[in-house]
């Protein structure tokens, strides 16, 4: 459990004077600030001449935010090297898929495995962390920032030269590659190693093994240099360290948290996304699972660029947002940013205050978070989140062989978005589990859209089935190899034989008029399906009409004490999401699923658990007002009155704290 609640922001003193540093100070006294993080993007003002190292400026800023009680996160500085590394230097620059070169400016400009990068990053965070890592005030540390947002994969000459080196600590001979890929086909063997290419530009699609092994090589890359930074300030600090990412961005979230301490994300989901913005704290409170998560960055307003912009969120959203945060085991809620910047790409975005000093639209909302958050405090820190019954799998390594093999242009976030949106709006509670999760504590699994399952996260499953558990599996699951080849002896390889189930064939059911039939819905059928050949006591879901008319398209195994759903298409359209719907709430009851509440959408409600106790978080998160039924007698924790059973109405963005029993 959290000992207080953080309201933070974003603040980059090292663009000010010292009265506006001061005045800034005490606007964010005045505000409720209490944490900043800063330094993330001030290497220039940390080392302005290559290997002359002036730490005072930051220093000095950490002693004023302390004595005036607020607290630090420090940032390495590593997205944006100073002039002194690029100029001259286009070697040690990133190089995107087209072979450009990236040139100084923006950020995140250098190709981080370059050996010269890595020996400069190394430095200046040795120097920082030595400098500032033991002073009062500095809580916590988050490295670079945002991990590949504005790039992908690096195609340079030192990334290709580590690729190989990668390949073959993975294959260790090129006739081991050959056979894992099928490196035959189209004359793609290789001799060696260093004959293995980027994928680069090519005349038509790159061999689906090489695509998607690049993507895992540069996911790791960028988890090594992580590593590396940690470890250096772990020299010198004992605060804990973390990265502010998202789903977003083209890094393997699991592994990047695995050797840092704390998860944190930025998002900046608008309310007609709300649900997404859900889905990332379900997810990110998970990665390091006993610890809360940050919200890094959000806006107080609104996201924008010189080239964009968002819409400004609507009064009372953004502390709907916040209360969602904390209930949902967030430990800080931070905006970017504190004061609009006057000068570079971003001067437009939405911060708390204004270029010239003054409150911007967003800042009375911003005195609202701060007014709740004084006042759920004291509830916060003596709870924790409830442990979910049901829970998603979700996987970037996933969100890779999509990548690679996307079909007609499908997304794996937008899946499994649009499925999680679903269970959100059923009001059950869930979490959602990175791949490599325990299973422990949850009775209801579903692994939707992911074209390789490993064999250990099947043998996970497999366990969880034989306790009593029941597994939903598909669509679009376990058809490739780990090496993204289709499997050849069955057409979903270990999983198959698991379930003893036999899938007939697999192939695009979209626009071939396929009806599938269950729990009493017919339903359009979509995506690259599985067509399953059942005995009549395990088929659930028969196709009706189509191609494959009579065959089963949903399919149960009992194992155990549990069992497998094999779910092999995709019901689609306003039939298809009646049907989930069904099917969720079906299996939801036979899991006997109670950690649920009936909410109405746009409603949401995140329950805690105290000392014998349980404490409702009910927000109305789209602004149209809600209400939900109260199971049995309760009482409101913020008027400290009785609440009966039955139905009980919020107004728009209202929140109310409801303890459950005693």
């Amino acid at each position: 459990m959290s000992k207080k609640l953080y309201h933070g922001v974003a603040y980059y003193p090292e663009l000010w004077n010292e009265s506006v540093i001061a005045e800034d100070i005490r606007l964010m006294k005045q505000t409720g600030i209490n944490v900043v993080r800063i330094g993330e993007f001030a290497w220039s003002k940390m080392e302005p001449v290559e290997g002359e190292f002036d730490l005072s400026f930051f220093v000095n800023i950490i002693e004023q935010l302390h004595e005036n009680g607020i607290e630090i996160v420090m940032c390495t500085p590593t997205p944006t090297p100073p002039i002194w590394f690029s100029h001259g230097h286009p070697e040690r620059m990133y190089v995107d898929r087209d072979g450009k070169v990236m040139g100084h400016g923006s950020r995140q400009h250098p190709c981080t495995n370059h050996p010269y990068f890595r020996e400069r990053a190394a430095l200046i965070t040795e120097n920082l962390a030595k400098a500032v890592g033991s002073l009062p005030g500095v809580i916590g540390w988050q490295l670079d920032n945002e991990f590949k947002c504005h790039v992908s994969e690096c195609m340079c000459p030192t990334c290709k030269e580590q690729w190989h080196i990668w390949l073959k600590e993975r294959y260790e001979t090129i006739e081991n590659l050959n056979e894992a890929w099928g490196a035959d086909i189209w004359s793609e063997a290789y001799l060696s190693f260093e004959q293995v290419p980027q994928p680069g530009p090519a005349p038509f699609l790159h061999n689906s093994s090489l695509s998607t092994m690049y993507q895992l090589f540069s996911m790791e890359k960028i988890a090594e240099f992580a590593d590396e930074q940690a470890e250096i300030i772990r020299k010198y600090s004992k605060s804990p360290i973390t990265h502010n990412s998202t789903v977003f961005f083209d890094v393997d979230n699991e592994r990047l948290f695995e050797n840092l301490d704390f998860a944190s994300f930025d998002t900046y989901a608008m309310i007609d996304n709300f649900q997404n913005y859900l889905m990332l704290h379900d997810l990110y409170r998970n990665f390091k699972k006993g610890t809360n998560h940050w919200v890094m960055e959000t806006s107080p307003s609104y996201a924008a660029s010189l080239a964009s912009h968002a819409t400004p969120h609507p009064n009372g959203y953004l502390k709907a947002e916040a209360v969602a945060a904390y209930a949902l085991g967030a430990e800080a809620f931070c905006y970017w940013l504190w004061r609009q910047q006057r000068a570079g790409c971003e001067q437009p975005h939405g911060s708390v205050i204004s270029a010239w000093g003054k409150p911007t639209v967003g800042y009375e909302n911003v005195l609202e978070v701060e007014e709740m958050r004084k006042e759920i405090e004291e509830i916060i820190v003596s709870t924790e989140p409830s442990q979910a019954e049901l829970a998603i799998t979700y996987s970037d390594k996933g969100d890779v062989f999509m990548k690679t093999e996307p079909h007609r242009g499908l997304s794996y976030r937008a899946l499994l978005g649009d499925f999680y949106k679903r269970v959100v709006n059923m009001g059950i509670h869930r979490d959602l589990l990175p791949e490599g999760a325990s299973l422990d504590g949850y009775k209801l699994l579903f692994t939707p859209f992911l074209h390789h399952l490993s064999s250990e996260y099947i043998e996970r499953a497999q366990k969880f089935v034989e306790n009593g558990g029941i597994w939903i599996v598909g669509p679009l699951t376990g058809g490739r190899t780990e090496n993204h080849t289709i499997h050849t002896d069955r057409a979903l390889g270990q999983l198959e034989e698991l379930t003893g189930v036999n899938v007939l064939y697999t192939y695009p059911m979209d626009g071939t008029g396929s009806i599938g039939r269950a729990f009493d819905v017919s339903a359009p059928l979509g995506l690259w399906s599985s067509v399953f050949e059942s005995e009549d006591n395990t088929s659930i879901g028969t196709i009706e009409e189509g191609l494959s008319q009579g065959k089963s398209f949903i399919t149960e195994h009992s194992l155990g004490a549990g069992k497998i759903v094999m779910l092999g298409s995709l019901p689609m359209e306003e039939a298809g999401d009646l049907l989930l719907q069904k099917l969720i709430n079906h299996y939801s009851q036979e899991a006997n699923v109670t950690i649920k509440s009936d909410v109405t959408e746009g409603t949401i409600v995140a329950p805690r658990q105290g000392d014998g106790f349980n404490v409702w978080f009910i927000i109305n998160m789209d602004g149209n007002a809600g209400s939900v039924t109260i199971p049995e007698s309760a009482v409101d924790l913020k008027t400290n009155s009785v609440v009966s059973p039955g139905k009980l109405e919020l107004d728009p963005f209202e929140y109310k704290i409801i303890k459950i029993g005693e």
